[in-house]
């Protein structure tokens, strides 16, 4: 199936309550047509690819509600321009509404149109696009859009909240009345009529939704923790109904059944808010852009909501204030704290040019800026977007726990059923078999499997993103703690990628001046690092370049150009020598210095004559020797990749503390140099910042991007760094060590308490209201763990 022909879509879903309900949904939609679907318990979410020419939206959702869940409606808010009257509202309505999936109201007042949209319904850009025929204009609000959904969960929590209090309160008094038989006291202070008229509510109103969620689970052809949890207090309810209705002489289980779904619905209420706490770095992120901009319009400053701001509009940030879009300043000069981007916590100086970012902070200084990307292209929209989908995805390590959570809840009902039969028949008493076969029911619990991985994910992303770590998926964040070698590039990793000319080197007649003049024409308009150091310097000498013809230029050597009908070549000493230039010896004293040396050539009707020699230096980053040392400490070798010379490489990594390096690698050849060290059996890291880095990126077990690279590096990499610096790489692969930790702890919890907690309830040492506590309290468990990885700091 080519990938690249499928649509994607993800689907908030309702009513899941284990690890065995996501599987069943995946189970489901992987059944259909041209479908590939993960569905994430800890989000609540379903991520589909599927072709759209195969199957319609439509299907996916009747496939989740066959199977007994629901899918929640999409809502979006539109800010409207141009109405003037309730006709233009009508028109907008109608327009939105012709759309399939699509119901939309317009409030003339507020000029917002509040959109429900069905799963799969056209995108943000139709609506737009449909607002626009119909002669309005329209942005996207998405911030209301969480607002919303957060209030949906927000009045859910509450309601379940309430239902647990009634519970509490029937529960109670029959709990109660267990105190006494601690003491041997088996009398009882309630009546059995009592007990039975206190636990019906909690057994058929209160639990309702595990008989209904239970029913939907066996309809839908598999089980879940609904259906575990519906038999065991349902086998201890009826029994103890019997015993009352028929007076017969055995002790009753009410408070056990009763007390089960109370204890159970703390759990999930416990959960819901843990599970709320892993997303909380994306709350944060969102809370820090401002809803308001002062912007100029008119010749005046008004206050307008951040979110109608347009590319090209001028706004004004006063000190203190976070920037409400991206930029650039147009006037002023202040110092921006960027720590919520890139984790770095000194401010960055910002002058007439410098491009600045939505939520970040002002220090001092007034700013004036154009807006260069507004809404969802911002640069905070594109790391609470990759951290979304990071977060939604699924770690390969998740697998076992899925096949486990598939197949679980009906191996513990046959153990509840054996332990029934065995023990009955060992015991020759009916009463504490049920009891026994009761608690093996409520004791067991697939939902701690389903939130192992997730939540770790979730929190370990998170963090990351407020680090200036962003992972483009689960599965590159468990991969990153495998690597043995680090493969770095030189120019813009281990270096600051800002090179300078050192030394104007003439030989013969020739003079700095000339030299440069040479140079700098052969090398105008080229975009190569080396090439702008070249222009900078002949700015600095007031030199221009002149006018070339028949250009010609080989990647990561050398180029080639006419000036006034006389042929030039530029690049490196191997270069000119392979072109038949007798190239001077004596450069190596400026190699050994850590300097990239270029070389200027005319062309002549026997050999090239050498015109001179230019001396670039791209100085080592502050933090790059202290980044190796850091790599090398947690057992990882750091391998260095440039086209320089040997000597001038040597250097380098001997300032940078790199003991492997090779030289005189061509950026088409760096790919190579990557598959050569997986082909010796070694799980392979990337870390480059150029276009020409793409492929080697692409090539490498797990890649990392420095975030001020190009796109295309930052597309090909499964890591980006915010940060220009190599201790981010070290910080991710940190991160990722500390999450396969949380995920490896919590499997192993929530292994070891159903290998323990079902052999104990089937021999009878586990009450089933004590297992019932202990079921609600296993997610808990493991999702509270996996937020212990908030403790988690970059640099440590």
């Amino acid at each position: 199936m080519n990938s690249l022909a499928l649509k994607q879509i993800e689907l908030p879903i309702e009513g899941m309550t284990c690890s065995a309900c996501a599987a069943r949904i995946e189970k489901n939609l992987n059944k259909l047509p041209g479908v590939h679907a993960v569905v994430n318990f800890a989000n609540e979410k379903a991520r589909v690819e599927f072709d759209d020419a195969a199957i319609r939206p439509e299907e996916l959702v009747h496939s989740i509600e066959k199977a007994g869940f629901h899918v929640v409606p999409q809502s979006v808010q539109l800010q409207i321009s141009g109405m003037t009257c309730a006709a233009c509202s009508g028109r907008i309505e109608k327009a939105l509404d012709k759309l399939p999936g699509v119901s939309a109201s317009v409030n003339l007042a507020t000029e917002i149109a509040h959109v429900s949209l069905r799963p799969g319904a056209p995108v943000m850009d139709d609506l737009i696009a449909a607002v626009a025929k119909a002669g309005y204009g329209a942005t996207e609000i998405s911030e209301a859009s969480r607002a919303e959904e957060k209030a949906r969960k927000l009045a859910a929590y509450h309601a379940e909240l309430r239902m647990f209090w009634i519970s509490a309160a029937l529960t109670l008094p029959m709990v109660l009345e267990m105190v006494p038989m601690l003491w041997g006291d088996h009398g009882g202070f309630l009546p059995r009529w009592l007990q039975m008229l206190l636990a019906t509510p909690v057994q058929f109103w209160v639990g309702k939704r595990f008989y209904i969620a239970g029913w939907n689970a066996l309809r839908g052809g598999g089980a879940n923790m609904d259906v575990l949890i519906a038999l065991g207090t349902s086998m201890a309810y009826f029994f103890s109904a019997v015993v009352t209705l028929l007076a017969l002489d055995q002790h009753v289980y009410f408070e056990a059944s009763a007390a089960i779904i109370t204890l159970v619905l703390l759990g999930k209420l416990m959960e819901a808010r843990a599970k709320g706490k892993t997303s909380a770095a994306i709350e944060e992120l969102i809370k820090l852009q401002p809803k308001t901009a002062r912007v100029e319009r008119d010749g005046e400053i008004v206050e307008v909501d951040a979110n109608t701001l347009k590319v090209g509009d001028i706004f004004i940030v006063r000190p203190g204030e976070n920037l409400p879009v991206d930029g650039i300043v147009i006037e002023g000069a202040s110092d921006v704290d960027e720590a919520m981007l890139t984790g770095e916590s000194l401010p960055v100086a910002k002058r007439v040019g410098a491009k600045v970012y939505a939520a970040t902070s002002n220090q001092q200084g007034r700013l004036r800026c154009r807006a260069t990307s507004v809404g969802a292209h911002t640069q905070l929209a594109a790391i609470i977007h990759l951290v979304e989908e990071a977060q939604g995805s699924k770690a390969p390590i998740q697998r076992q726990a899925d096949v486990i959570s598939g197949i679980f809840v009906p191996v513990v009902v046959v153990i509840s059923v054996l332990t029934l039969v065995v023990t009955w028949w060992l015991a020759s008493d009916f009463v504490p078999a049920l009891i026994n076969a009761v608690a093996v029911l409520v004791i067991a619990c697939p939902c701690a499997l389903g939130l192992a991985t997730p939540t770790a994910i979730m929190v370990g992303t998170g963090r990351g993103a407020q680090a200036g770590v962003l992972v483009k998926n689960a599965a590159a964040l468990e991969q990153a703690e495998k690597i043995q070698v680090l493969i770095v590039d030189k120019t813009g990793t281990l270096t600051e990628g800002k090179p300078a000319v050192t030394d104007i080197v003439p030989l013969g007649a020739m003079t700095e001046r000339a030299l440069m003049q040479v140079a700098a024409t052969l090398e105008q308009g080229s975009e190569h690092p080396l090439a702008k150091a070249v222009m900078e310097r002949a700015a600095a000498m007031n030199i221009r370049p002149q006018a070339i013809s028949d250009f010609s230029a080989i990647t990561g050597s050398g180029i080639a150009a006419r000036v006034d009908d006389v042929e030039y070549i530029l690049g490196s000493p191997r270069f000119l020598r392979e072109r038949g230039a007798e190239v001077n010896e004596s450069l190596a004293d400026l190699q050994d210095e850590g300097k990239t040396v270029v070389g200027v050539a005319i062309l002549s009707m026997e050999t090239p004559k050498v015109l001179g020699y230019l001396a670039i230096a791209d100085r080592l980053r502050g933090t790059s020797a202290q980044a190796v040392k850091r790599l090398q400490s947690m057992g990882i070798e750091v391998v260095m990749l440039t086209g320089d010379n040997a000597a001038t490489a040597s250097a380098i990594a001997l300032q940078a503390g790199i003991t492997a390096y090779r030289a005189e690698v061509a950026p088409q050849d760096k790919a190579a140099e990557v598959g050569k060290m997986k082909a010796e059996g070694k799980f392979t890291g990337m870390v480059g910042d150029g276009i020409n880095d793409a492929p080697a990126l692409a090539a490498a077990d797990v890649s990392f991007a420095i975030g001020a690279g190009s796109d295309v590096a930052i597309e090909a990499a499964d890591i980006t760094l915010m940060r220009d610096d190599l201790m981010s790489v070290a910080d991710a692969i940190s991160l990722s060590r500390a999450t396969l930790g949380k995920i490896r702890q919590n499997l192993f919890f929530a292994f070891i308490y159903n290998v323990l907690g079902i052999p104990l309830a089937a021999i009878g040492l586990l009450n089933p209201v004590i297992a019932g506590g202990a079921m609600a309290m296993s997610s808990v468990s493991v999702v509270s763990n996996s937020l212990l990885l908030k403790r988690w700091r970059a640099g440590g």
